[in-house]
């Protein structure tokens, strides 16, 4: 199958080139540039004011089948889970499907006896909800190590920690992980080849992630305004953040309304998935501006910030979230936060690619995985032309648009 976009802008995933030509064949990106291809061509696309981008990167998801479907509308084309119960053999199966996004997954994330989220399912049961006896519990050095070692067998792409403490949730006093044991972990995390992510959101847990030797940071720290040395800390350790700013802002009372009101969004999700976005879980009482200036002082610092969400499976008792639209959400949040829109849509390209080692997306380069969002407009210039969409292609086969 060969499909031409012709006299598109596109976004590469790091720059930007005015009215070319990209070839597709056989799934791969074939070319960037140059004339139309000589020879049989079995498509194509007229570019004229509209922007190929690559595939977006969804870098903070829990998802099941049909929230990977959902997330492919929007162009989100992989989708970086962390924390869920399915084995490697089911995200292959999902990902085989043709409407369904690709998906790597940490597995169910390592936490304290009684830690989040066990709480969140506490009294709870029935189909769909998760036993919480199952999860990677522990507050020993040595059980941290044989938890990572069967994560690591059972398929994770990466490991998943948390140190949460409830206070940002609403449900202050959470069992956390020891130093300990949280240290082991992440060492044993490191032995296999893994990344270490770390969800976290105050200070002091952010504190104790970075002194671990953790690889990211899947949460802001929200208990208070940004803190110098605590970002000079992140940006001296490598780490990269994912700040989940839409999850954030919920947690502080502001739902996605205007998300919600743009038919854009709407008319690719279900009434139920638009009635979360409008939403929020209103836990934390802080102004939201002091987040926005704590990703800026991330991004100053040289810290790598990657676009997610924390979309979950569970939206009846959330808010503020949706699958797929909430990439663009963030985007647009990043911006708002001081990102020129370019390094917004990097945020949800290239860097996730790079920093999560999928060197077969992320970027429109010749040889590279024809994972395509095309949407009318310039989202370079004008972040909110992410949601034009014109169509969306995954490994060179376009999918359709709407629920």
């Amino acid at each position: 199958m060969r499909t031409v976009f012709t006299d598109v802008r596109v976004f590469d995933g790091e720059q930007v080139h005015p009215s070319t030509t990209v070839l597709v064949e056989d799934g791969l990106v074939a070319g960037v540039g140059g004339p139309a291809p000589q020879g049989h061509v079995d498509r194509t696309v007229d570019g004229t004011g509209r922007t190929l981008l690559p595939g977006l990167v969804d870098s903070h998801a829990h998802t099941l089948p049909e929230d990977l479907t959902t997330a492919l509308r929007f162009g989100v084309t992989t989708v970086l889970e962390m924390g869920g119960p399915s084995s490697a053999a089911d995200r292959a199966a999902w990902a085989a499907r043709p409407d369904s996004a690709d998906v790597r997954s940490a597995g169910q994330p390592v936490t304290a006896p009684h830690g989040h989220p066990t709480q969140l399912f506490a009294g709870l049961s029935g189909p769909g909800v998760p036993d919480p006896a199952q999860w990677p519990q522990t507050s020993s050095p040595d059980e941290a190590r044989i938890l990572v070692d069967r994560l690591v067998a059972g398929g994770s792409d990466y490991v998943k920690f948390i140190l949460e403490e409830g206070t940002v949730m609403g449900a202050p006093g959470l069992p956390l992980l020891p130093h300990d044991a949280y240290d082991a972990g992440v060492r044993a995390t490191h032995e296999h080849g893994r990344l270490a992510m770390t969800h976290a959101q105050t200070a002091a847990t952010w504190d104790q992630a970075v002194r671990g030797g953790t690889d990211a940071l899947v949460h802001l720290f929200i208990d208070r305004p940004h803190d110098d040395r605590l970002v000079d800390a992140v940006a001296a350790s490598g780490a990269f953040v994912t700040p989940c700013l839409v999850l954030a802002r919920s947690f502080m009372g502001i739902p996605a309304t205007e998300p919600a009101a743009d038919p854009r969004v709407s008319g690719r999700l279900t009434p139920a998935w638009n009635a979360a976005l409008g939403r929020s879980l209103s836990t934390w009482d802080a102004p939201f501006d002091d987040a926005l200036a704590t990703v800026a002082a991330l991004d100053t610092a040289g810290v790598d910030v990657l676009v997610g969400t924390d979309a979950s499976v569970d939206f009846p008792s959330g808010g503020g979230l949706a699958h797929g639209a909430s990439v663009h959400h963030e985007m647009a949040l990043l911006v708002e936060a001081g990102f020129s829109p370019v390094r917004a849509l990097r945020a949800a390209t290239a860097v996730p690619a790079r920093r999560f080692g999928l060197d077969d997306r992320g970027r429109i380069a010749a040889g590279l995985r024809a994972d395509l969002l095309l949407v009318d407009g310039d989202p370079t210039t004008t972040i909110g032309d992410s949601l034009s969409i014109v169509g969306v292609w995954r490994g060179g086969q376009e999918t359709t648009g709407r629920p």
